[in-house]
């Protein structure tokens, strides 16, 4: 895989999310880009049961992603921002630590209503492929997320520019500046992790909106 760089696309006022998403496919496929399948990346959370831990009473959070690019894999992120990657069995043992046993509750049990994912359509054009996600949070449309890998390439600062130029004409000034996530390490390899630390931040930042109202679908 090469630099992937995700980023949030507003919806304007007096329009619904589909619309949108229907724009940005038609702009995609007049760059000449060809549809190549579909995309999913979905997170669960789970937080600790602090009666059941007795050396750190606080409560533990962590997130299980997945990305359909990796589908042999499963990615386990804390609060900290500490990353595991694993293989599927990794959801068996979070299965079992979700059970209760005789006499007590589980180490950990899912959050209600923290189900959150980008679905949507995969493109290819040239080097690049670029993928447009409907964000959905408890099955409600919460926005669109634009996420466009640069594949010949794994160090950011080596093509972000190119990058940028692409981005932008998708999501505006937005795309000034490269994500969060990437600013502190330009110069590092690119990893498949770092692709599931941005989506985290995008999902945690739709998370933190769903008291108002969410946008028409």
């Amino acid at each position: 895989m090469g630099v992937v760089c995700v980023f949030a696309c507003p919806v304007p006022e007096g329009k619904s999310g589909q619309q949108v998403v229907d724009g940005l496919q038609k702009q995609v496929e007049m760059m000449g880009a060809t549809k190549s399948g579909n995309f999913l990346v979905d997170c669960e959370t789970y937080q600790s049961n602090p009666q059941n831990v007795t050396q750190t009473p606080q409560q533990c959070v962590v997130n299980i992603l997945h990305n359909s690019e990796h589908p042999a894999s499963c990615f386990s992120v804390t609060e900290s921002g500490q990353i595991l990657v694993s293989d599927l069995l990794f959801e068996d043992l979070m299965s079992k630590l979700t059970m209760a046993k005789a006499g007590r509750e589980s180490f950990y049990s899912q959050r209600k209503g923290f189900k959150i994912e980008s679905r949507g359509q995969r493109y290819e054009v040239g080097d690049f492929i670029i993928k447009i996600g409907s964000v959905s949070l408890a099955s409600n449309f919460r926005g669109i997320l634009i996420e466009v890998e640069y594949c010949p390439c794994v160090i950011l600062n080596e093509c972000w520019n190119m990058m940028k130029e692409l981005l932008q004409s998708m999501v505006g000034n937005s795309a000034e500046t490269p994500p969060p996530v990437l600013k502190h390490k330009p110069d590092t390899v690119y990893t498949p992790s770092d692709t599931i630390l941005q989506y985290l931040d995008h999902f945690n930042n739709f998370r933190k909106a769903v008291s108002a109202p969410p946008p028409s679908r």
